[in-house]
């Protein structure tokens, strides 16, 4: 009964000479690129093949077959994407270095859900250096690097993972990950929750011998807690979400440069005297609405905490609801964490060729599931670019169906990805070798000391030198000279 029609995949071809309308020729070493531009630098996209990777029978060249990839033709290129990434993750492969003689890892059996990329890779394969034994699956059914996926499969790690997963696709992954005759997982490395979810609901048994969660971001952070009240969470959890490095870098900085970047190569659109409305002015929402003023946009913020309206009120931003503005605006970006912040009451009301796209993690915060409807047409015009047709001729560009918008729609600078990784690295290690009773069964924040030291790890990228106290001057502070500088509340 559903009416999605997509359109013909190459019609945005057609109107172009070859050389413009495909990239594969300016990539003449790659085996041609069948994506649409906007394909997270990609070199194979979700519809180039329509073979579901559960049906083939693939070995890498150690002739094992304990992963499920789009191709694992494909690991040379994502070996090259992997490399790229090291580059701009010193301190990562730094940490990789200093650890590698002791392996601080030795023993433990890591099941992880987080987003597989060039740079996430980079972060598995540093905890294998470790001594950890890994397997993995996709936090996100658009956001996978093919190609990143074949590379880990070839170098021997167990990653069920590909670019357009069905919802079964992205749950069947999950449990191949955690459920292995032979093999049972000790820590969990989560983006989302879902994992952890999954494990307790499914395994229960093994998710009381797990030693240790590592949760990165607001949803997962925000079911622990859940968890926790209500007295279920029988492991220690660290949150890494509320951790300095990952709030302010992550989620502010990162956001700031990539919000732009999803936009642009999804709609092309300019910002200049655009009308934006920002949902939520967490550190995800300030970056955004940063890197938006600064092209131009004119931008309206909503918000229910007062203190972060107060604040987007002292940056310049007009505080509303969403209800006044959706009439007038041309973009609306979610970056809440919470459910269905766009209803399809505000849809209904956008004006013709609103783009609609969410930057926070969970896929809730759009109500797509409303939109699905007889009356409403479903027209692909990009890849992650869906144009839905109201009766009345309307159209409403939503972006990766409701997904996050800088990881399926375009990448994620690499820097930045360096700090949140050593954070999560370093948060491993600390509960894995934890003495039995530093961490009782419930969510801990990461201790100060070590966001220092993650800190510490990136300041030689910038040739950047700190100033050390002199005695007098800790003793005045009532500081230790190494730190931690700051209270663990801060």
């Amino acid at each position: 009964s559903q009416q999605i029609q997509f359109a013909d995949d190459m019609q945005e071809f057609t109107k172009f000479p070859t050389k413009t309308g495909r990239r594969s020729l300016s990539r003449s070493i790659s085996q041609s690129s069948t994506d649409s531009y906007s394909s997270a630098a990609s070199y194979t996209d979700s519809s180039d093949d329509e073979v579901s990777p559960r049906e083939k029978q693939q070995t890498n060249s150690k002739g094992s077959s304990n992963f499920c990839v789009k191709n694992i033709k494909q690991a040379e290129f994502g070996r090259r994407e992997i490399e790229i990434a090291e580059q701009d993750m010193s301190a990562l492969i730094s940490l990789r270095k200093r650890a590698q003689g002791e392996k601080p890892l030795a023993g433990a059996k890591i099941v992880g859900c987080t987003h597989i990329t060039a740079q996430t890779a980079v972060l598995m394969e540093t905890l294998c250096a470790l001594g950890a034994q890994c397997r993995w699956a996709a936090c996100n059914i658009y956001s996978t690097q093919n190609e990143v996926a074949a590379a880990l499969a070839e170098a021997g790690v167990a990653v069920f993972a590909w670019k357009g997963e069905s919802e079964d696709d992205f749950w069947w992954c999950i449990d191949r990950c955690v459920s292995v005759d032979g093999w049972q997982p000790n820590m969990i490395l989560d983006d989302g929750g879902d994992l952890t979810h999954w494990v307790y609901k499914k395994y229960p048994s093994v998710f009381k011998k797990i030693r240790g969660i590592v949760e990165e971001s607001v949803t997962g952070v925000h079911r622990l807690y859940q968890l926790s009240k209500a007295g279920k969470l029988c492991v220690p959890a660290m949150n890494v979400n509320d951790s300095v490095t990952k709030q302010k870098f992550d989620n502010l900085y990162c956001c700031r440069e990539s919000i732009l970047d999803g936009l642009k190569r999804t709609t092309d659109v300019m910002f200049g005297g655009k009308q934006v409305v920002v949902c939520g002015y967490g550190e995800v929402g300030k970056g955004c609405c940063a890197a938006l003023k600064a092209l131009g946009a004119i931008v309206y913020v909503t918000e229910i905490d007062p203190i972060c309206a107060l604040q987007a009120c002292m940056d310049g931003f007009r505080v509303v609801k969403l209800s006044e503005v959706i009439r007038q605006v041309d973009v609306v970006i979610t970056c809440t964490g919470n459910k269905n912040v766009v209803t399809r009451e505000h849809l209904d009301r956008m004006k013709n060729s609103c783009i609609v796209c969410n930057m926070g993690h969970s896929n809730t915060e759009i109500d797509v599931t409303s939109l699905r409807t007889p009356e409403l047409t479903w027209e692909r015009v990009r890849s992650q670019v869906d144009h839905i047709i109201w009766p009345d001729g309307k159209r409403v560009v939503l972006l990766a169906e409701g997904r996050l918008l800088n990881l399926s729609c375009s990448t994620v600078p690499t820097f930045v990805l360096s700090i949140t990784a050593t954070t999560q690295a370093l948060a491993l290690i600390e509960l894995y070798n934890a003495p039995e009773g530093r961490y009782k069964q419930d969510v801990y924040l990461l201790p100060k000391k070590m966001d220092e030291y993650v800190a510490s790890l990136h300041l030689p990228s910038f040739d950047a030198h700190l100033t050390e106290l002199t005695d007098d001057q800790a003793k005045y502070l009532g500081l230790n000279k190494n730190g931690p500088f700051k209270p663990n509340y801060y």
